[in-house]
């Protein structure tokens, strides 16, 4: 599209759908053109706040206006896949947030509508943001730590335990992430997503997982209001990779004293890299060559990424579309399909 500005318009207007506004507000290049959300008074108070001109009460007009070039879906799981297809087919590029779908089989449904329209595509898996991770990748990749052999990866939060991001019990934002019937895969859907995206990245496909997933009870009768809260709060999967490393790979809502905490210790026969994303984004900790014998790591510097809101952008605008794709999003949802299985069958589930 060379110089020209990139209309966006935002599907969900609901609370992280402020975030995207503001990073793609600091891109440059491109223009909140339009909003929609199926709460039409919502989407109006947030249009009105965020200075977007363009609201609509109904889909249809929305995501045919002929002004319109991209989109960015923000709205609950389950809505994702046909929101996705409904854009791919007016010939919208889009983002959408994770994950991409409820299951692998709609996941690479969209990734296969987008690759046959050659629309740009991509699946917002916010922590390749964090360079520290793209600079393991890079290290590995070059065989700098050897080959790897195991590995500890964890994303833990603690908002059930605590009201650092407001009170669960009584805010619908919250809500539905525990709710099955309201579109949620729990905390494995949720941020599980991100944590198999991020132990795997650096390192590689995996080949099978055993997971087990936990439900646990919170309120009497285990129901708010319409809200029934039956989806797993906590994960545990353990993993072999393609290269034959094993690994652990845990989530959790019930973790308390950790608000928003992801790390990944990665350990090879050469060395090994650690990354804790409550410390930084942009250092690792690095054990190789002569610190091996002294078991000691040393911090290294990471060059800055771009986010995926620029790299989005960008990929609009040259027709390169940069990484992760929404084959990578259905990658990481055969995963989670996998875990789900072997959870139901107590079993080793092989990746095929």
């Amino acid at each position: 599209m060379g110089n020209e500005t990139i209309n966006l318009g935002i599907i969900g207007t609901g609370g992280m759908a402020a975030n995207h506004v503001a990073k793609f507000k600091e891109v440059g290049g491109c223009h909140i053109l339009s909003a929609f959300d199926i709460d039409f008074d919502r989407a109006r108070v947030f249009a009105e706040k965020h200075q977007i001109h363009k609201v609509y009460p109904d889909f249809e007009p929305f995501i045919a206006d002929p002004d319109l070039d991209a989109v960015s879906i923000v709205t609950p799981d389950d809505s994702h896949c046909s929101i996705s297809l409904k854009a791919i087919e007016k010939n919208l590029h889009v983002l959408c947030e994770k994950p991409l779908a409820l299951n692998y089989a709609d996941a690479k449904k969209m990734a296969d509508a987008a690759k046959k329209k050659q629309l740009i595509n991509m699946v917002n898996f916010t922590y390749r943001n964090a360079s520290a991770l793209q600079k393991a990748r890079e290290l590995i990749q070059n065989g700098k730590i050897g080959e790897v052999k195991h590995v500890e990866a964890s994303y833990l939060q603690t908002w059930l335990t605590a009201k650092v991001w407001g009170d669960w019990r009584k805010e619908p934002k919250w809500l539905w992430r525990l709710s099955e019937k309201h579109g949620s895969k729990g905390v494995l859907g949720d941020v599980g997503v991100h944590i198999l995206d991020f132990a795997t990245f650096p390192i590689g496909p995996l080949a099978s997982v055993h997971c087990l997933l936990k439900t646990f009870h919170k309120a009497e009768n285990d129901q708010i209001g319409e809200y029934r809260l039956d989806a797993n709060d906590s994960a545990i999967i353990t993993c072999e990779y393609e290269n034959g490393a094993i690994g652990t790979v845990h989530t959790s809502r019930w973790a308390t004293g950790q608000v928003n905490s992801l790390s990944l210790k990665i350990f090879a026969d050469q060395g090994a890299i650690k990354i804790n994303l409550d410390e930084s984004m942009d250092h690792l900790m690095l054990c190789r060559g002569d610190n091996v014998e002294t078991s000691s790591f040393v911090p290294i510097a990471c060059e800055a990424t771009p986010n995926i809101f620029k790299r989005f952008i960008t990929s609009v605008r040259t027709g390169k579309n940069a990484q992760p794709d929404f084959e990578q999003g259905a990658r990481i949802q055969k995963l989670l399909d996998a875990c789900f299985r072997s959870h139901q069958s107590g079993q080793t589930v092989k990746i095929i």
